[in-house]
């Protein structure tokens, strides 16, 4: 099994080690004992980067291991890991602000049942408690801006491989996913919409990037 780093530390270059590399279509799978690379999964897409000379172009969980298809072919043994800074800060913040939103929707007696961090298309759904109080998204909105103008530290815990993940006084949640270590790190977090079907609540949102919300071009980059 692939020993993720990122479930102890925010790391983004390492000394890693190349235990099998094969050709796969025209790109080839990459397995190391441990990563610093997030796979897709969890709500949160894949890390992108470089493992010595080769682009890391996608990573995936596949059974036990974490595979990362690059676009050179790799030597078994030690490489230097990079991960792309920018794509990396932008997730961690997608998925971080979800947790928020997650914890907002629950203070006022909604579950939360699902969750989507890709950069455009961020969403939480709920579905009521048994004490659940009518929701709109000025409340959603002034409850997170409330917990980011606090900066609310990150803490996590790692027991026979379950993670949470939590900030300050706010209940974690189990969590694979990488996050800020405060939550001024956020910068604006935005609702956008709320829809209820069904019986549950979707909560779409953004982040903004560079003083803007995110560009679709950046979103559409996501899905190549």
């Amino acid at each position: 099994m692939t020993e993720r780093l990122f479930f102890t530390h925010d790391h983004l270059t390492a000394e890693l080690e190349v235990l099998s590399c094969t050709p796969h279509e025209e790109q080839f799978a990459v397995i190391v004992q441990s990563t610093i690379f997030h796979p897709q999964g969890g709500g949160q897409p894949f890390d992108t980067g470089w493992l010595g000379d080769s682009q890391v172009l996608r990573v995936m969980q596949e059974a036990e291991h974490v595979v990362h298809y690059v676009d050179q072919p790799l030597e078994p043994g030690p490489v230097a890991a990079r991960v792309d800074a920018q794509r990396r800060a932008l997730h961690t913040r997608l998925h971080s602000a979800g947790h928020l939103i997650g914890n907002a929707g629950e203070h006022l007696g909604w579950m939360p049942i699902k969750a989507h961090h890709w950069p455009g298309e961020g969403k939480i759904t709920f579905i009521r408690g048994e004490a659940a109080q009518n929701i709109d998204a000025q409340a959603l909105q002034q409850q997170v801006n409330q917990w980011i103008a606090a900066d609310y530290p990150r803490h996590m815990t790692l027991e026979d491989g379950a993670r949470e993940v939590g900030f300050g006084e706010l209940p974690p949640y189990a969590c694979g996913g990488t996050h800020v270590q405060a939550l001024s790190e956020l910068g604006q977090v935005t609702i956008l919409a709320l829809s209820e079907k069904k019986g549950a609540l979707s909560v779409r949102y953004e982040i903004n990037v560079g003083g803007g919300l995110l560009p679709m071009a950046e979103v559409q980059s996501q899905h190549e």
